[in-house]
């Protein structure tokens, strides 16, 4: 369902919002392992097909300063600053459709709220991700990119919800390929929130439970977040999260595109590249005569 609009690819290299170093193993510098997504972002951007979309790159801050929690948010400064940053290129740009290249799941926060508010509503979130991203401040896990969903239905720090430009139904959202909620407490509060969910296995022959509660659910637009942890570990490690019983590239690429057959897709995140291998030729560019 086509139609011609203004598309413009938001590159936001955010990574403060993960607390990801401890899983990077493979990286034996901890600040490296934690900019990884910053990183992974540039590579997204750099690989993606050129469909002569105008970009714009958020500024995102390299520095290692003491990681701090505040409020129960790690890094929280520098989320408010670059949120704001982001919102100031949307709202003079004023886009009908945005490709973000994240950077961390937090990376969705400001593009599919300002689409909720551009589109007065009228937009459902396909969150395609291993994690809920329910997370709120205050839990054991202080990473913003675990709260992702929550600041989106307008829930979690005071401050951050008063920068975005709306909040989203519950009713709205559907977690696919949802396999590991990590604590029993963030299960429960998705029954909370009454989100749907289905699990890797719910959508391996086809995309019909997808579509189905697409058009139950009334909107007809969509954004869709695609966490790149979701993938099956056994085909490919591009994402921080391991954990076995993924999608397969090919089931992600035909949800996608089967969603974009029925519905007008507003807003896609690539989220959380973890690039392993790539952080450690940098670190080992790093170390050359005449490089340094």
């Amino acid at each position: 369902m086509e139609t011609q609009t203004n598309t413009i690819r938001l590159v936001y290299p955010q990574w403060q919002g993960g607390n990801i170093a401890q899983w990077i193993t493979e990286v034996k510098d901890p600040d490296m392992a934690s900019r990884g997504y910053y990183l992974g972002a540039q590579l997204l951007n750099f690989l993606a097909p050129d469909s002569g979309q105008e970009t714009f790159v958020v500024p995102v801050s390299t520095d290692i300063m003491e990681r701090k929690v505040t409020d129960g948010v790690m890094d929280k400064e520098a989320i408010l600053a670059q949120t704001r940053k982001a919102l100031d290129i949307l709202i003079e740009w004023k886009p009908d459709r945005i490709v973000t290249l994240g950077g961390d799941c937090s990376a969705s926060v400001v593009p599919f709220t300002y689409l909720a508010d551009r589109y007065k509503g009228d937009v459902a979130v396909v969150w395609i991700d291993a994690h809920p991203d329910i997370t709120l401040p205050g839990d054991v896990y202080p990473g913003y990119h675990a709260m992702a969903v929550s600041a989106c239905l307008g829930l979690g720090d005071r401050d951050i919800l008063a920068e975005l430009p709306a909040r989203m139904e519950p009713s709205r959202v559907l977690f696919v390929g949802l396999r590991d909620w990590e604590r029993g407490e963030i299960k429960e509060r998705q029954v909370q929130y009454g989100i749907r969910h289905f699990t890797p296995t719910d959508v391996r022959g086809d995309s019909s439970e997808v579509l189905a509660w697409l058009n139950l659910c009334g909107a007809s637009k969509v954004v869709v977040h695609f966490d790149m942890d979701l993938l099956d570990p056994a085909e490919i490690i591009a994402a921080v999260g391991v954990v076995p019983g993924g999608m397969k590239i090919e089931e992600v690429v035909r949800v996608i595109n089967d969603i974009a057959k029925e519905k007008e897709i507003v807003g896609l995140t690539i989220a959380e590249p973890m690039p392993r291998t790539a952080i450690r030729i940098k670190e080992m560019l790093g170390k050359l005569p005449l490089l340094k």
